[in-house]
């Protein structure tokens, strides 16, 4: 794997910046592509940290591009193909390497399509108190962790940043987008995820649920873009340890920002519990170095042959 040096915040001066999320710094190439470069930045609780961790930009570009090209035939994507090292003057070419895609410029939906195959979080917490996921009546029983009967579509609001993401029923995506589009983005979300799952498991991971977005290209085709399957937009869990979490109640061991979660639970700040507000408590390096190795476990085990 090529080393990329650490990079919290990327500064091309060659390209204009379009925006700044809570990983990705999205530059305009003309005005029908955009640079997308993966920081190392990472957020928790809607707030990002100041601390980057290492290796994490470089990879969620290769865990993106491999779901992208497992996923082809279900639906495009909105990858270019073209070198993103193409678009930035050479003197900038080690800030984007190996952490960069160059992707079609296409018209954002407002949805978060989240599909949830176990009752994990938000979900797990509504579970309990209505025995019902996002308004979607649950059978009764279910545990913390549990396998659902089916996957099942829970769609969002995207929030700007800082925002939290708020759960919609289908009817709201309906009003919002339309029956058509509404209803093609919920099926191809199942379908996505189903795919995607099988192939995980095949690998001894589970993905608990995730969350796709889509965009319309100019000829009007439904396009999955942005970042697809990663630990930061899904849900993974080793086989290993699942059951015993299960049978005991406990969320399961996991490949995402959870030892940066736990930490922050019980992180002081001026001798109080952090409200998780800006500014974030400084992270330690044991719990930057656990986090990278997380995402790093991920990979190896997902592209392992």
């Amino acid at each position: 794997m090529t080393h990329c040096p650490v990079l919290h915040t990327s500064a091309l001066t060659s390209l204009p910046l379009l925006a700044r999320g809570k990983v990705r710094d999205n530059y305009a190439v003309g005005q029908d592509r955009i640079l997308m470069v993966a920081s190392d930045r990472l957020s928790a609780f809607d707030v990002i940290m100041g601390e980057p961790i290492p290796g994490k930009g470089a990879l969620l570009t290769r865990m993106a591009l491999f779901w992208f090209d497992q996923l082809g035939h279900l639906c495009p994507n909105h990858l270019t193909g073209a070198d993103p090292e193409s678009v930035v003057s050479a003197r900038e070419a080690p800030q984007i390497r190996g952490r960069s895609m160059l992707v079609q410029r296409l018209a954002p939906i407002p949805i978060e399509a989240v599909v949830r195959g176990y009752l994990a979080g938000s979900g797990w917490k509504e579970y309990q108190a209505t025995q019902s996921v996002c308004g979607l009546p649950l059978p009764a029983g279910l545990g913390n962790a549990a396998r659902l009967p089916e996957p099942i579509y829970t769609p969002a609001t995207k929030a700007m940043a800082g925002e939290h993401d708020e759960n919609i029923s289908f009817a709201r995506t309906v009003a919002l987008i339309g029956l058509d589009l509404a209803t093609r983005i919920r099926d191809l979300s199942l379908a996505i995820y189903q795919t995607a799952a099988a192939i995980a498991l095949a690998k001894g991971l589970i993905i608990a649920d995730s969350k796709f977005e889509f965009g319309l290209a100019p000829d009007g085709r439904l396009v999955l873009m942005d970042e697809v399957l990663t630990p930061d937009s899904s849900r993974y869990w080793p086989v290993e340890g699942y059951a015993a979490a299960l049978a005991a109640g406990r969320n399961p061991p996991s490949y995402d920002k959870q030892f940066v979660r736990d930490w922050l639970e019980q992180a002081q700040v001026g001798g109080r519990p952090w409200d998780k507000t800006p500014p974030a408590p400084r992270l330690p390096q044991a719990v930057i170095e656990s986090t990278a190795a997380k995402y790093r476990e991920a990979l190896e085990r997902l592209t392992s042959r």
